[in-house]
């Protein structure tokens, strides 16, 4: 199943932000919650997309544990499936920027693809202390068609 839902065409040189990037990647790829939370650190900080959204409407990210949690109830939760292409992926210092495409697939049966930029900044300690994504809704919401 990973190997299908995740198309990883980008530099394979390993790097410990690239290597939790992919971790993060794979636990929403088996829906694993638990899993997926336990990648980051505990004041970790996500904001997917960067700036206000229907995720975030105040556009400041999901902070610490509890916010990562509402996050993925409010936004990876609601897809029955997802997959990964990236395409170019890189990493220097603790960070790591993936270029790619996330597919999400929806109840009805209906798909929206979003492509964007997504960095990952790791601690030493080889945990998610920040991941920002950067894509625009628009030009996702624009993709949306039944499969």
């Amino acid at each position: 199943m990973l190997v299908d839902a995740i198309t990883w065409t980008a530099s394979e040189v390993e790097h410990p932000a690239r290597t939790a990037s992919w971790r993060s990647m794979e636990a929403v790829v088996k829906g694993a919650k638990d899993e997926w939370l336990a990648l980051f650190a505990d004041d970790a900080v996500v904001e997917d997309p960067v700036g206000p959204s229907m995720f975030d409407p105040e556009g400041k990210g999901h902070h610490g544990r509890e916010g990562l949690s509402a996050f993925w109830d409010l936004a990876i939760a609601l897809a029955e499936r997802f997959e990964f292409a990236v395409h170019d992926s890189f990493a220097t210092g603790h960070e790591v920027a993936n270029v790619g495409t996330i597919s999400a697939f929806l109840p009805g049966g209906s798909r929206i693809d979003t492509d964007g930029v997504f960095v990952y900044r790791v601690g030493p300690d080889g945990l998610i202390r920040s991941m920002r994504a950067f894509w625009e809704v628009d030009r996702a919401m624009a993709t949306i068609r039944q499969v």
